[in-house]
């Protein structure tokens, strides 16, 4: 896989070189600008690259400033210490916009998310096109689960779940009648079968369906508390990386 790092901060780079390397051997810097007007120069002689990690601020100005000037037909994972941004983001061709300092877990989600939309990528199309054919090829999702209620099993309807949760090892289902069942499944799993417009990944132990939120609640170092009903016994905290992720969901 053949990248482009548009960056200004030395210690930046080094660091994305270093999460890059760790997630796959195949990753190819095939460049390092750290300017609005070196990248506009770079794409003017359309390289044969696949991905970008774009930086927002660079030396020069915004990096938005690059789309008015030429245009750019390559998937782009945004990298920047700014959340206000992640809309104006996903405008362009971006397929994540991951906060710094990066977590290397959130870069290779990213760089998986990438990987699965390559063979559908169309890069003479707008991303608008793109976004288009992934709502109207949509998969099918599961709509009930089968729990146990007593010595009988019951098909639980998905509309009735509030949120799925990881308690003590086991994952739960619960309803927004606050009843709550155990189901025989990783919580990866259920991610995959159920409609993402309608449930979220919050954290690594809580999938939220979004009638059940109410609300935001700001926390430090640009983390998110989220608040819900039924409320669990816990705080519901999102981290800085995945904040923006969700206020763009709920939009």
């Amino acid at each position: 896989m053949k990248v482009l790092i548009i960056e200004d901060e030395k210690a930046a780079v080094e660091n994305l070189r270093y999460l890059l390397s760790e997630i796959e051997d195949s990753i190819q810097i095939e460049g390092i600008v750290d300017s609005v007007k070196d990248a506009i120069r770079f794409f003017e002689k359309g390289p044969s690259i696949e991905l970008v990690f774009m930086d927002i601020h660079l030396a020069d100005g915004i990096s938005f400033e690059i789309f008015k000037k030429v245009k750019v037909d390559v998937p782009i994972i945004f990298t920047t210490a700014y959340d206000e941004y992640a809309i104006q983001a996903f405008k362009v061709k971006s397929i994540d916009y991951l906060l710094k300092p990066i977590d290397g877990d959130e870069l290779r989600e990213a760089v998986h998310k990438f990987k699965q939309t390559q063979e559908i990528y169309r890069p003479r199309g707008e991303f608008q096109e793109l976004l288009k054919f992934l709502k109207t090829e949509k998969k099918s999702y599961k709509t009930a689960y089968l729990v146990q209620q007593r010595d009988t099993l019951i098909p639980l309807s998905v509309k009735e779940i509030a949120y799925f949760v990881v308690d003590t090892g086991l994952v739960k289902a619960v309803t927004f009648l606050n009843k709550g069942y155990l189901l025989d499944r990783k919580l990866e799993d259920i991610e995959s079968e159920i409609d993402p417009d309608r449930f979220f990944r919050v954290n690594r132990q809580y999938i939220v369906q979004r009638s059940a939120i109410q609300n935001l609640q700001l926390y430090f170092n640009g983390k998110l508390i989220l608040n819900i009903d039924p409320r669990p016994e816990e705080k519901i905290v999102v981290s800085k990386a995945k904040a923006p992720k969700l206020k763009l969901w709920m939009n």
